[in-house]
């Protein structure tokens, strides 16, 4: 194979999703221009209907992020002050912070050595008489073991909340002997939560979220709750919140909506060069789960020295970054819960040599070859 010398390699490039729907963005939000149907118009009923039914559920609420989409179903399931909710200490932050916002108490669990998702078989000793919830989260783009999380939650009458923040189209498979049934991510639990921020799979310009169920009485709390507590135009059953999904972002998410499947195909692809470029190496690859699809939101792998190879990638114009390099445990904001280094040696070991390379849409082969070439160079050099 050639060996390429120079070749500049963005970790995103949302430029690129720009360019390939620009007209149909711009005359989507140019008719809400003329409509000004700013705050929950036409769009945004239209872009839940089409979520929910993507996903396979029957309701969708937007809202303004996916950080709210979580904290907004803890509320609406009646979580707060005294009770405990089960959170795996390898995720973005905001899913403890969601937890926290309610006044409940995060909870937190090892994770997998292969998958980076909650390590369902340590769930169960996490559980006290102060357990309300799980969140298990989506990592990457790959859906953590829901059929041993829900065997869990039935058997303890816990709430499941997903955050599928990372992993819009995911598909998870259901095994009943010889038959599967296949279920999209965050449409498992009592209420699936995603994020539309401009990075992700399916992502706005700027903050977003949604929240997907299937139980109509959730649906109608996620709806006040978003909305000041509104039952009419000057009448508030609740207190509720300002965290509505602006009109214009859910004008662009329907557009995407229509890209959202051929687009996580071609980080498929993408993702399959790399395996294939890699397998030879001392890269430790993602790991497939077989209950799960991946759509790659993230394309993480391992590495030595991992500091360093960073750096190594960075002088040659290769874009990278570290999902996360502090588990959630070891975070100055979580100190008041009292753990302490040691406490959840898988993700710690993890998150010390784990490396995001460049993963969206447009890359190309060549670009990928580059980035595989230069990431092995760097592991010979450091």
């Amino acid at each position: 194979m050639e060996k390429l010398k120079y070749l500049k390699v963005n970790f995103l490039d949302v430029q690129q999703h720009l360019n390939k729907i620009f007209f149909s963005i711009k005359k989507v939000l140019l008719e809400v221009f003329k409509r000004n149907d700013f705050i929950l118009g036409e769009d945004v009923f239209e872009f839940e209907r089409c979520f929910s039914r993507y996903c396979g559920y029957s309701f969708a609420v937007g809202l303004n992020s996916g950080t709210d989409a979580l904290f907004l179903s803890l509320k609406a399931l009646d979580i707060g002050e005294g009770d405990e909710v089960i959170v795996p200490v390898f995720t973005f932050i905001a899913t403890a912070n969601a937890v926290s916002y309610t006044g409940a108490r995060p909870v937190f669990v090892d994770i997998d050595e292969k998958t980076y998702t909650i390590d369902s078989e340590k769930i169960e000793k996490a559980i006290t008489k102060k357990t309300k919830a799980i969140i298990p989260v989506h990592l990457f783009g790959q859906c953590a073991n829901m059929s041993v999380i829900m065997k869990i939650a039935k058997k303890y009458r816990l709430h499941v909340i997903e955050d599928a923040c990372q992993a819009h189209g995911a598909q998870y498979y259901f095994r009943n002997g010889r038959k599967i049934k296949t279920v999209k991510a965050g449409a498992i639990g009592d209420v699936g939560c995603f994020s539309f921020y401009p990075t992700k799979n399916l992502g706005g310009f700027g903050d977003g979220g949604m929240a997907v169920t299937n139980k109509r009485t959730l649906y109608r709390r996620l709806l006040q709750l978003r909305d000041c507590g509104r039952i009419s135009r000057y009448k508030h059953a609740i207190i509720g919140y300002n965290s509505r999904l602006d009109t214009l972002q859910a004008a662009g998410l329907l557009v995407k909506l229509n890209y959202l499947d051929e687009w996580n195909r071609r980080r498929k692809q993408i993702a399959s060069w790399y395996f294939d470029l890699l397998k030879d190496s001392k890269v430790i690859l993602p790991c497939c789960a077989d209950y799960s699809s991946h759509v790659y939101h993230i394309f993480a792998v391992r590495v030595p020295k991992r500091d360093k190879v960073a750096e190594f990638l960075s002088s040659c114009q290769i874009g990278t970054a570290i999902h996360y390099p502090i588990p959630l445990h070891l975070q100055p904001a979580y100190k008041f819960l009292g753990y302490k280094k040691g406490d959840f040696p898988v993700a710690e070991k993890i998150s010390q040599s784990i490396l995001s390379l460049p993963m969206h849409p447009f890359l190309t082969k060549k670009q990928v070859i580059f980035v595989a070439q230069k990431l092995k160079e760097a592991i010979d050099k450091v």
